[in-house]
């Protein structure tokens, strides 16, 4: 998979060939935003043309109302490691900017038209685009004829009679009721980021972890131990999570500090995904070092039972 973000930069790789284009925002890419995808890259693979995905690396929110933008579920780099996933072969990751958030719809769909060359368009129902969220779904299918492309306009799915929505999901991530987010998702909760300088605590006593920072703006479940699957390098590892401030000891930051079964290597400033599968138990402040160690073995027993 290829990923550009700039619309010159996929007009430039394109050269002129037709594409297949699911739009949308797609934070978390549940199993509604799946859908799409999945529908755009079958039309690609049926009237050989280019499966391409158009989102964004920020919410439009971020740019036109700042107090109003919702913690994120997802973040560039898992969104991108599991586009890979579903067979997209563009991820078209534009940033939503000031002048982006003037052009009227008209002016996107030029844009668009002039660098991809849709002939497929696939989006949900409550997609909007353009200056003021002006362009939605109808349009679409209204100006699709002028534009030369066929628009497909994806039903919303639901899930036990409830419609499946990232506001939903966000608040059952709150909650820490991580079953029903991945029932939502249709996959693992996933947290993706660039491996940080740590303590080195956990390489001292045998159990090296990989730490990542989290953002105030990006959802995160609550504080406590997790079995997880560690994506690097498009590999999948068996590994042990730990969420929370380490109050064994004093003066850490709330992070990720994740322990990759099996694995030798140094992860410093590498991109890497985090598959959240199983809570294994709550965070908990020890003794001493001998206590971590031993309570750290038997969350390794259960992960490794778990995965």
């Amino acid at each position: 998979m290829r990923v550009f973000n700039k619309f010159s930069e996929i007009k430039g790789f394109l050269k002129g060939r037709s594409t297949a284009i699911a739009l949308g925002t797609f934070d978390g890419v549940h199993v509604g935003h799946q859908s799409i995808i999945r529908q755009a890259m079958a039309l690609a693979k049926e009237h050989d043309l280019v499966g391409v995905v158009f989102t964004f690396t920020n919410h439009p929110l971020s740019v036109v109302a700042p107090d109003r933008v919702p913690v994120q579920i997802g973040d560039n780099i898992s969104k991108a490691a599991f586009m890979e996933e579903l067979g997209v072969d563009i991820l078209l990751n534009v940033t939503f900017s000031e002048k982006m958030s003037r052009q009227s719809p008209e002016e996107f769909l030029d844009l668009l038209c002039q660098s991809c060359s849709p002939k497929f368009l696939v989006t949900g129902p409550n997609f909007t685009f353009g200056k003021k969220g002006k362009g939605n779904s109808r349009m679409l299918s209204r100006v699709a004829d002028k534009y030369g492309f066929v628009a497909e306009i994806g039903k919303a799915v639901q899930i036990e009679g409830r419609m499946v929505s990232s506001t939903q999901i966000r608040a059952l991530i709150e909650t820490g009721d991580l079953d029903k987010t991945n029932e939502y998702l249709g996959r693992p909760f996933s947290f993706g980021g660039r491996v940080i300088h740590g303590d080195q605590r956990g390489r001292m006593i045998g159990f090296p972890t990989a730490n990542l920072a989290i953002p105030d703006k990006r959802a995160m479940l609550p504080n406590g131990a997790y079995g997880v699957y560690v994506i690097l390098d498009g590999v999948r590892h068996k590994g042990i999570a730990n969420i929370g401030n380490n109050p064994t000891f004093e003066g850490c930051n709330r992070r990720l500090e994740v322990h990759i079964l099996d694995f030798k290597g140094d992860l410093y400033n590498q991109p890497l995904t985090v598959q959240f599968v199983k809570k294994l138990r709550e965070e908990k402040k020890f003794s001493g070092v001998e206590a971590l160690v031993k309570q750290l073995r038997l969350d390794e027993g259960k992960a490794r039972q778990l995965l």
